[in-house]
């Protein structure tokens, strides 16, 4: 199963993010379920980080997708993108509930690491 995770701030915007697991639904390479979380997923990560450049923390490795995003400006384009991204991942799990969780969790402040 996977377990979808993601953290508002006091503003009730998207400010983190987790994908856990495999769905299972199918073999490994043939699974539309995990191909469409991973499509949705790695589209928001890649968008906030190419298109609108905002400082993220990302981890990725084999089941799983971690996205935090670090001072963010108050904008509609960066909740737009997440939104959107949890919208079309509560559709999933709506057809898939056999192999999608979603939950909210609370959002603990993170500050950019220094370098």
């Amino acid at each position: 199963m996977i377990k979808i995770t993601w953290k508002r701030d006091a503003n009730g915007c998207i400010r983190a993010f987790s994908v856990i697991g495999h769905a299972g639904a199918a073999p490994k390479g043939k699974d539309i379920v995990c191909a469409a979380v991973s499509a949705l997923t790695q589209s928001a990560v890649l968008g906030l980080e190419r298109h609108l450049r905002r400082k993220m923390r990302v981890i990725w490795r084999e089941g799983c997708l971690e996205a935090t995003i670090f001072n963010p400006p108050p904008d509609a384009m960066t909740d737009a993108v997440l939104e959107t991204m949890l919208l079309g991942l509560r559709e999933i799990a709506a057809q898939y509930p056999d192999f999608v969780k979603l939950e909210a969790a609370e959002f603990e402040s993170l500050r950019e690491p220094r370098r």
